[in-house]
């Protein structure tokens, strides 16, 4: 659960700085937050999740 947590702050962040630095308009910020919670609650929502903790479970196997 920390992973996802963390994970949204790092996308916010991102978010934050496009609005701030790229000329990203908050309209337009407000737009791909309600179609993530939209994702998230289609059937395309689980394939989205097991995708990501894939992800993040392969990142956390590399060896430095």
């Amino acid at each position: 659960m920390a992973l996802s947590i963390s994970a949204v702050v790092l996308l916010a962040i991102i978010v934050i700085l496009l609005v701030r630095k790229s000329g990203l308009k908050t309209g337009h910020a407000a737009i791909c937050v309600l179609l993530g919670f939209y994702l998230a609650s289609s059937s395309v929502g689980p394939t989205i999740h097991q995708f990501t903790s894939s992800v993040t479970a392969m990142v956390s196997n590399i060896k430095f």
